[in-house]
C-alpha cells in the first residue's frame, strides 16, 4: 500500500518532467511545420523566368513575391516555391534523421572522426578535467570550511580568481601544455576548481554546530574531527554539489575544445556548421544534452541508494 501511495505521489512529478520536454518540442514542431507561424523564406521548386533562382534555393519571401509579381506583369514563366524556414532552423524530423545517420554513416570529410569518436574524446576531456579539479578542490573546500584561519588565508584569492574567465587563460595554457588535450583539460580545471572550493567550504560550514561541539566534547580533534564528523555529515550535500559542478564542467567543454587543435564534439559541430549542415549541429548539441541529463539522472538514483536517510533527495 505504501508503495502504491508513493507511486501516486511521484506520478505528477513524472508528468511535469515529460511536459517540460514536450512543450518546447511542440513549439519547435509548430514553427517547423505550420507555415503561418514563421516561414520567412521560400524554397524554390521551379525557377520560372528568374535567372538566379535555382530549385532547392532559399530566398526571402519579399524577394520571391517581387520576382513573382515582375514575371506576372511581364507575362513570363512564373517561379514556384513553398514556404520554408531559414537553413539554420531544421525541422525535428531532419535533426532526428541526422542523429541516426551520424552514428551509421561515415563522415563526408576525409579522415574526419565519427560522431561517437568525437563524443568519446569530449567525455575523456570532461572526466580528467573534473577529476583533477575535484581531487584538489574537495579537500581544500572541506578544510577551508572547517578551519577559519585556512579560509581567511585562501578564500580572498579564490574569490578574486573565480571572476577571471577561464577561456582567457587559453593562450597561456597552450604555451605551457601544448596544442592538444592538455590546455583543454586545464580550462575545465580552472573553470570549476575555484567555484568548487567556495561551494564545498560553504556546504561544510552549514553542518550543525551541535554535532561538532558534541564531537569535541567526546574528544575528537584534528583529523578525527574532519574524517569522523565533518565528512560523513556533509557527504549527501557534497555529492549534490559535485553533480551541479559537473554540469558546469560541461558548459566549459565547447570553449575548451576550441583551444589549440579543434577536437571532440566541438570539431564535429564546427565542421558541420561550416558546410551549413545545421541538422547535424542540432543533433550534436542534443546528444550533449542527453548525455549530461542522463548522467545526472543516474547520479541522482545512485545518490538515493548511497544516502537513503537524506530528506533533501527529490521525491522524499
Amino acid at each position: 500500500m505504501a508503495q502504491k501511495l508513493a507511486a501516486l505521489r511521484r506520478r505528477p512529478g513524472v508528468l511535469l518532467t515529460l511536459a517540460s520536454f514536450l512543450l518546447p518540442l511542440l513549439l519547435w514542431c509548430a514553427v517547423s511545420y505550420l507555415p503561418f507561424v514563421w516561414h520567412p523564406k521560400v524554397k524554390i521548386e521551379a525557377a520560372g523566368s528568374v535567372d538566379y533562382f535555382q530549385p532547392g534555393m532559399l530566398v526571402d519571401r519579399d524577394d520571391f513575391e517581387r520576382e513573382l509579381a515582375d514575371a506576372r506583369t511581364a507575362g513570363k514563366a512564373l517561379p514556384t516555391g513553398v514556404p520554408a524556414n531559414p537553413v539554420y532552423l531544421p525541422a525535428p524530423h531532419q535533426v532526428a534523421r541526422a542523429l541516426y545517420t551520424a552514428f551509421t554513416t561515415a563522415p563526408e570529410q576525409k579522415d574526419a572522426p565519427w560522431l561517437h569518436q568525437s563524443l568519446w574524446h569530449s567525455i575523456q576531456i570532461i572526466f580528467w578535467g573534473f577529476l583533477i579539479s575535484s581531487v584538489l578542490g574537495v579537500p581544500l573546500g572541506i578544510l577551508a570550511g572547517t578551519y577559519r584561519p585556512l579560509a581567511t588565508l585562501s578564500e580572498p584569492f579564490i574569490e578574486f580568481f573565480r571572476y577571471l574567465p577561464a577561456p582567457a587563460f587559453g593562450a597561456l595554457a597552450v604555451a605551457i601544455l601544448g596544442i592538444y588535450d592538455g590546455p583543454k583539460i586545464a580550462i575545465i580545471v580552472i573553470g570549476t576548481f575555484f567555484q568548487q572550493v567556495l561551494i564545498i567550504a560553504n556546504t561544510t560550514r552549514k553542518l550543525e554546530a551541535t554535532l561538532i561541539e558534541a564531537a569535541r566534547t567526546l574528544g575528537a580533534k584534528g583529523s578525527q574531527l574532519v574524517t569522523r564528523v565533518m565528512l560523513p555529515g556533509i557527504l549527501p550535500d557534497l555529492y549534490r554539489d559535485q553533480r551541479i559542478l559537473l554540469g558546469w564542467a560541461w558548459t566549459y567543454l565547447i570553449v575548451a575544445e576550441l583551444i589549440g587543435t579543434s577536437s571532440g564534439i566541438t570539431f564535429f559541430i564546427t565542421q558541420q556548421a561550416r558546410y551549413q549542415h545545421f541538422e547535424n549541429v542540432y543533433a550534436a548539441i542534443a546528444i550533449i544534452g542527453v548525455i549530461g541529463f542522463g548522467s545526472d539522472l543516474l547520479l541522482g538514483l545512485l545518490g538515493r541508494r548511497l544516502f537513503p536517510w537524506d530528506r533533501a533527495q527529490p521525491g522524499r
